[in-house]
């Protein structure tokens, strides 16, 4: 198979650009990638001389660069992995994750009609089904909750959803969409939550935690999530739907003192801040679909995951330079 990974440089997409390679040795890939803030050529660099892999930096909503690209590689599939994904900045610049995320998606749906590519999969998240309440721990979210996206950020990947299941419907493009929860590993851009822990508690500055720190977030390690995506692209039924969770439910809080605790650092270090506008209370991922018809369960068991991520971001403490305030 020869696939076209978009935002390929980022923190998912380079790990799943790993995955592929490791487990699929016939396979190919064509890397597109923007270059924006958090996808970094070095995430790529231990591929530059396989024979298999290829970069092309360019921007999924620059439809010139697309249909050529399609047309000249002649793909198999494209899992779509290029977005603006972090909450703070959609609350702050919602136009950019708009054009990216909704036209962006456009852009490759139409490549895919163009050009006949075999699949196409997008990648989503579970934010775009809102929240669920605290003191309600049965519930969870299967693929046919109704999507409450709470974010400029959520809001824009349930429209690129329903435009990608619209395309399913309308021309009968072959798609299909997983829905993931938090993800953590290494790689990581370090405005989101644990590598930004991490290394504040490395520099000895404060941790800053929304609210009351009681928000829960389902944990889903990036490899769990990738072995996911790759199962759907060969297995998945188009125009379906596939909830991936990690099945590790965890208040902010607790996985901040966690963290700490593993580092050997005070819980003074602790700072609670003004909660974030709109901020989403708990999220809980029913996969019993994706375990049922294709077989897909996480392995890594989240303790080991979160130590593992630790030392990585431990050894890589130059990636902390990057952090937002």
């Amino acid at each position: 198979m020869k696939l076209l990974i978009t935002g390929a440089a980022g923190f998912i997409g380079s790990n799943f650009v790993d995955f592929i390679l490791e487990n699929h040795p016939e396979d190919q890939v064509v890397c597109l990638d923007k270059l924006t803030y958090a996808g970094k050529l070095e995430n790529l660099a231990h591929h530059w001389q396989d024979s298999r892999f290829q970069f092309v930096r360019g921007d999924i909503c620059d439809q010139d660069c697309v249909f050529a690209l399609l047309e000249r590689e002649q793909v198999d599939c494209i899992v779509n992995f290029a977005a603006e994904s972090h909450v703070d900045r959609s609350l702050e610049d919602p136009s950019t994750f708009l054009r990216t995320n909704v036209q962006g998606v456009c852009v490759l749906l139409d490549g895919v009609n163009a050009f006949q590519v075999p699949r196409f999969h997008q990648v989503s998240t579970d934010e775009v089904y809102g929240d669920l309440p605290l003191d309600r721990p049965e519930q969870t979210f299967s693929e046919d909750s109704p999507l409450r996206p709470s974010s400029p950020y959520s809001a824009s990947k349930a429209a690129a959803d329903l435009l990608v299941l619209s395309y399913f419907r309308s021309f009968e493009t072959p798609v299909t969409i997983t829905r993931s929860s938090n993800n953590y590993g290494p790689r990581q851009f370090p405005e989101k939550l644990i590598p930004r822990m991490i290394f504040r508690a490395m520099a000895g500055q404060p941790l800053p935690v929304y609210g009351d720190g009681q928000n829960v977030r389902d944990w889903l390690h990036v490899r769990d999530h990738c072995s996911a995506v790759d199962l759907v692209i060969r297995k998945g039924l188009p125009g379906s739907v596939y909830n991936v969770g990690g099945g590790t439910e965890q208040p902010n809080l607790e996985l901040v003192k966690l963290l700490l605790a593993l580092m050997g650092k005070e819980e003074s270090l602790i700072s609670f801040v003004p909660d974030r506008k709109g901020h989403d209370r708990r999220y809980a991922i029913d996969a019993q679909k994706i375990q049922k018809e294709l077989g897909w369960r996480p392995v890594t068991d989240f303790s080991r995951g979160i130590r593992e991520t630790l030392q990585w971001y431990q050894a890589h403490s130059e990636q902390g330079g990057a952090n937002r305030e």
